[in-house]
């Protein structure tokens, strides 16, 4: 009996996986606008309010400046954080958290009233994969991280989901991190180290990293230094049309 296996040669990094994890956000799904939406729903209320007690000048969250520069590819904790002390304004962990739980809600408010698209590069990549034999995973901290995948119309393309709502059953944190490439790679029945993870936050690779996955991309759409190399991304492309996918047979 013959079976196929897939060889994905990252540019000079020649490493055979069996299986992909790939990010949602970014990666899978073009989420920004929605994202940078959001975020804008949530700060500007704040902003506006605090320049009226600090007797200040409201400067209104930016969608092209702001959300590229403190929040793109990273965790919504970290890119509020700096984001507000870019305004000079320091409030306390759990007032950061309220935003970031808000933010989740205005994203999925502009997800069902707007839709996302998937990423074309992304979706070509998955559908040759499977056509060599090689099983795929799509996962997200978000809780709504399978909507939208559905609703971008490419959730059948891969074997295994995961997101935010499977965090109680597999005790998952609510944020990316090596637990959740894990617990794809043993529903794939793939050991991680011949499984590839290609991500798109800065947080996403650096679990990929440390749980020690056979390949690790950073994918920055912008082009922009994210981070992503010195998270340990064996290579970082702006889209997935970059990787070459070759396959050979073995009995």
């Amino acid at each position: 009996m013959r079976t196929t296996i897939a060889q994905c040669v990252l540019d000079d990094l020649g490493r055979t996986v069996a299986s992909v994890i790939f990010g949602v956000d970014g990666v899978v799904v073009d989420s920004d606008r929605a994202s940078a939406a959001a975020w804008k729903s949530v700060f500007d209320p704040f902003l506006r309010s605090h320049a009226m007690v600090y007797e200040t000048l409201y400067v209104p969250f930016d969608v092209f400046l702001d959300h590229p520069a403190h929040m793109r590819g990273r965790p919504p904790l970290d890119g509020a954080r700096d984001f507000l002390a870019s305004r000079g304004i320091r409030l306390p962990y759990v007032d950061q958290r309220v935003f970031v739980v808000r933010h989740e809600e205005f994203f999925r408010g502009e997800v069902r009233r707007h839709g996302v698209s998937p990423v074309a590069a992304t979706v070509a990549f998955v559908r040759e994969l499977r056509r060599y034999g090689v099983r795929t995973a799509a996962v997200s901290e978000r809780c709504c991280g399978s909507e939208l995948l559905r609703r971008a119309g490419v959730a059948e393309l891969f074997d295994v989901l995961l997101d935010g709502l499977d965090a109680p059953g597999i005790r998952l944190p609510a944020t990316v991190d090596a637990a959740l490439f894990e617990a794809a790679a043993r529903r794939l029945g793939e050991p991680p180290e011949r499984t590839a993870v290609i991500e798109g936050s800065t947080a996403g690779v650096a679990a990929g990293r440390y749980a020690g996955f056979g390949a690790v991309v950073g994918v920055d759409p912008t082009g922009g230094a994210t981070g992503l190399g010195e998270q340990g991304a064996d290579l970082v492309v702006t889209d997935v049309s970059r990787l070459r996918l070759r396959h050979r047979r073995i009995a």
